[in-house]
């Protein structure tokens, strides 16, 4: 059974963290209210967000995060993001996935240099992607695949000769030493690793109820991460895994309260993440993160949606997080105090959230080897979550 599973969460489409985590009081809601008339999220009422503290209240329709939250499992970081001032989905996806702040090239993701650098030695299956596509964050590590359904784990073609089949593939793969050879091995071998775990677990929950009685939503990140625990409960030694959901970016018609795209949006994220939760705490310590590549303008624009922005917000979660507060340095929503008089400003470095909680899970790890050039904070920048 692993030990730590550190998952990964990428909201793409850069997720507008003033509407997940709106301010409550104050001079900054005043502001929030003026600058967002149309998408304003209520205090009072049905529609109220659910109060953090007495600065900030998450979107009333995240009522599962909301009960981690609750049980103090689950921190905040608001006003967080890359230093990097880009707008560009690409390009702040990319860097941020390869750990740097400008426009280097490098061979390598975050994610990959933090598997190398692992301690103790690594198992079976260490890095899955649970989507149909490995992000950029795991370039550079030849063992991870991507699984999109463990129910539809098998090659294409005639059920009676896919294992003829599979064997003709691994001996054609066998003898070359280049990329495609070597990508050929390690799916074909993945596969018939994670067959034969998934024949011979009886506790492999390939159906629903789940073993635990989680039932997952059936909704495209309710289904990956369903994915996700069936792979963490095969005990192949899964450390880190990352998860993509898309449609963050609301440009258009975003909605208010209980109502519109963006709710339904954070509703999907809060449900599914809360089952896989519940899910998995008998099977292994995992630790979640759930990130952005930027946030979204203070005010809304013409279409009653939101432009692309700076700041964001973060989630991490998991069973030996000091959660149940809001982390980072809250900068203002005053015009003076926002970045480029627009945005939300970043006052915590992804790299330093990141770091964190790569320390949970290998207190040896040199940070420095995973994000270069990034001095982690070690007193009022540190967050200790």
């Amino acid at each position: 059974m692993p030990s730590d599973v550190l998952v990964i969460i990428f909201q793409r489409g850069a997720c507008d963290g003033l509407s997940f985590v709106p301010p409550l009081s104050g001079e900054d809601r005043k502001i929030y209210e003026q600058e967002r008339p149309n998408i304003k999220l209520a205090v009072e009422g049905p529609d109220a967000v659910l109060p953090l503290d007495h600065r900030f209240g998450l979107h009333p329709k995240a009522k599962s995060l909301y009960e981690i939250y609750q049980q103090k499992r689950m921190a905040i970081i608001h006003a967080v993001g890359s230093p990097l001032n880009s707008r560009s989905h690409f390009d702040a996806q990319n860097l941020m996935e390869l750990g740097l702040i400008e426009n280097r090239i490098s061979a390598t993701g975050w994610l990959s240099r933090f598997i190398h650098k692992m301690n103790p030695p690594l198992s079976e299956l260490p890095a899955v992607a649970a989507g149909p596509f490995l992000p950029t964050s795991l370039l550079g590590y030849d063992r991870s695949i991507s699984v999109n359904d463990l129910g539809r784990l098998n090659l294409a073609g005639i059920k009676p000769l896919q294992e003829k089949q599979q064997a003709l593939l691994a001996s054609l793969y066998q003898d070359g030493s280049n990329f495609l050879f070597s990508a050929g091995q390690v799916a074909l071998s993945s596969l018939t690793k994670l067959q034969k775990a998934i024949a011979t677990e009886p506790s492999t929950p390939l159906s629903t109820p789940l073993s635990t009685g989680a039932v997952y939503p059936k909704t495209e990140i309710g289904g990956r991460l369903k994915t996700l625990s069936q792979l963490i409960k095969i005990n192949l030694g899964l450390r880190v895994a990352s998860v993509d959901m898309g449609g963050w970016d609301t440009h258009k018609y975003q909605g208010a309260g209980l109502e519109g795209p963006f709710a339904k949006q954070v509703e999907q994220l809060s449900e599914a993440v809360g089952v896989f939760y519940k899910d998995v705490q008998t099977h292994a310590t995992v630790r979640i993160l759930i990130m952005t590549e930027f946030g979204r303008r203070l005010r809304e624009n013409a279409n009653r949606g939101t432009d692309h922005g700076h700041g964001g917000v973060f989630f991490v979660i998991g069973s030996d997080i000091q959660g149940g507060q809001v982390l980072g340095q809250w900068p203002g929503l005053k015009t003076e105090q926002l970045f480029d008089r627009a945005d939300l400003a970043v006052t915590t470095d992804y790299r330093q959230v990141i770091s964190e909680l790569i320390l949970k899970q290998n207190p040896q790890t040199d940070i420095r080897e995973i994000f270069p050039i990034f001095k982690m904070g070690t007193d009022s920048r540190a967050l200790k979550f």
